[in-house]
């Protein structure tokens, strides 16, 4: 007999998760370019800690969490891959958001993660830093000649994340090629802060 006192645990959640790709650089559509003062720039210093305030002030409120487990090990493993490269979108001088291009097997990059700070939401960078992030993963083996030339670029997102997100992956060029539903335990989510972003 369960305990009327004791709260039922939280039903798991489905989720659908959508993969979309580009496979030649003529599918990249680029946005305009923000009237913000917003520049992009290459973290080129592996360094987890800079990695992991990126990845919780961006996906906290989402509930991005498969990385908080991670060891600082792990994390610099991660991040020192060749051809692992984490492109930061700055508005007047403050991290807005960024990109986290995973080089895999046979020309492949995975846009990994890519997001914007809350705060920085709806002020049309999004499109522009993820035009950007998409370009840096066609144009990655020219920085890394150990890398062949990339023949595929892909991302996935989910329904967890902003109502925009699909909209912008489609209008630069991507297009989906899976969609699939899982049940996931809903976790609390990691931050940011109450009120931030409003």
């Amino acid at each position: 007999m369960s305990d009327p006192a004791r709260p039922a645990p939280p039903a798991s959640e489905e989720v659908t998760i959508w993969s979309l790709e580009q496979t030649s650089p003529d599918d990249l559509r680029p946005s305009a370019v923000p009237d913000a003062e917003v520049r992009i720039v290459r973290s080129e210093v592996p360094l987890p800690e800079f990695s992991r305030f990126l990845y919780t002030a961006v996906g906290g409120d989402i509930r991005w969490t498969d990385r908080l487990g991670m060891t600082y090990a792990q994390w610099q493993e991660a991040l020192e891959r060749p051809g692992a490269e984490t492109w930061v979108a700055y508005a007047n001088g403050t991290p807005a958001g960024y990109v986290e291009l995973d080089p895999q097997d046979d020309g492949v990059v995975e846009i990994m993660y890519f997001g914007l700070i809350p705060a920085f939401r709806g002020r049309r960078i999004g499109g522009h830093l993820l035009s950007y992030g998409t370009a840096r993963a066609w144009d990655l083996g020219e920085r890394w000649p150990e890398r062949p030339a990339t023949k595929r670029v892909w991302l996935h997102t989910c329904s967890k994340d902003g109502p925009h997100a699909m909209d912008n992956y489609l209008r630069r060029g991507f297009r989906l090629f899976d969609t699939r539903t899982e049940l996931e335990e809903p976790v609390d989510t990691p931050g940011p802060w109450p009120g931030s972003g409003r």
